[in-house]
Order: structure tokens, then C-alpha cells, then sequence
């Protein structure tokens, strides 16, 4: 399989944050933005990024601002469908999702991801083991672009819950250590993002 199309999804609300572009927000330097760009760029054959609204604000990123293909906002179900109808365009036979929030994410997601696949598990989602019991990390997985009819059927039929559609399928596992710093640490609140720029700033050279 050659590199996939790396798909970073930025179109949540941020309820929590008080609204506005969580993938914004300053670490102390890089944005959470540019550092997930910076994880995952080297796993990918090319970035795009799911965004809603005036694409302009991204400008300075560089990156093709793909909205979702379906109005209100139904989750990010959306933006792996939006992912996966550009990937199609482009030749692509996979895509790689992470969130814009997430600025510990593994350098080697994409690889581990590939390695877990399997010809009855077509679809491969991050996992942590939390005290003792496996957790999906859903919004980080690696996608079959020839699932994108299906998914659309999903979605348009009321589904928003991401393994509730991959389970359908066939979904492979690739488990990673918790760290610390947590591999899936996302920003959601003010108090997220402190403890990030703590950790980014203590780590940064060797995270």
C-alpha cells in the first residue's frame, strides 16, 4: 500500500472552547494545528484539511480546505466521508484521519495502522489499553476510499457514531502505549490547553 492521503479533521464546534477553531489555539510558539500537521505530514503522500466555513482563515497552513459533503454538522463521520470522496479524486486508495486538536499524536500512526489490517478488517482505528480494557480511538484510523458510497448511505440514514459504521465492516486494532504524554490528549477546555503547553514546552525536542 503505498502512503495514504492524511485527512485532519477540524470540523467540531468546540463547544467547550467557546466556539471557534480549536486547531488555532498557540502552544507557546506552533499552533495545535501545525504541530499535528508536522506529525502527520511525513506519514502521508499529501494533507488536506476538513474544515467548515470560510476556508480563508487557514490560509497560512497551505493546505486544501475540504468542508463537509453534508449539511449540519452530523460529526466526523462527515469529514472521513469528505476525506474519502477527495482521496477518490486524487487516485487514493486510503486515508488517514486525526484530529486538529491533537498535538502528541504517534509519528508512526500511520504505519501501525497499515500493519494492522487484515483482508476481513478493512478499516484500522487507533486503540489505547485504559486501566485494563481496550479504547477505540476512533477519530484516528486508516480508511478504504471504496467504502465512501456506504458511508454516505450511513450518514444521510441518521448514523453519526463512528463504530457503529466501522463495526458493519470489519475493524482491525493497532494498540499504543499511553505515554504519558497520552498519544490522543485532545484540547477541549482551557484547562486542556494549559496542560498541553505544559507538556509541549517541556518536551517539544524529544516528543
Amino acid at each position: 500500500m503505498s502512503k495514504p492521503l492524511g485527512v485532519i479533521l477540524a470540523g467540531g464546534l468546540a463547544r467547550r472552547m467557546g466556539g471557534g477553531d480549536k486547531g488555532l489555539l498557540d502552544l507557546g510558539g506552533q499552533s495545535l494545528l501545525g504541530e499535528v500537521i508536522a506529525r502527520m505530514a511525513p506519514q502521508c503522500a499529501g494533507l488536506v484539511l476538513n474544515a467548515n466555513g470560510d476556508a480563508a482563515r487557514f490560509a497560512g497552513f497551505g493546505l486544501p480546505v475540504i468542508p463537509d459533503g453534508i449539511d449540519g454538522f452530523p460529526g466526523p463521520l462527515a469529514g472521513v466521508l469528505a476525506g474519502m470522496e477527495r482521496a477518490a479524486e486524487l487516485g487514493q486508495s486510503h486515508i488517514l484521519t486525526a484530529a486538529a486538536d491533537t498535538p502528541f499524536l504517534p509519528r508512526d500512526l500511520g504505519p501501525r495502522l497499515r500493519d494492522a489490517l487484515r483482508p476481513d478488517r478493512p478499516i484500522a482505528l487507533a486503540a489505547t489499553r485504559e486501566e485494563g480494557r481496550v479504547v477505540r480511538q476512533p477519530v484516528f484510523g486508516l480508511w478504504p476510499v471504496d467504502l465512501r458510497d456506504d458511508l454516505r448511505a450511513a450518514i444521510e440514514g441518521g448514523l453519526s457514531k463512528i463504530v457503529l459504521w466501522t463495526d458493519r465492516h470489519g475493524t482491525a486494532l493497532a494498540e499504543f502505549d499511553t505515554g504519558p504524554p497520552h498519544p490522543f490528549f485532545n484540547v477541549n477546555t482551557p484547562e486542556d490547553l494549559a496542560e498541553a503547553r505544559a507538556i509541549w514546552h517541556k518536551g517539544r525536542t524529544e516528543l
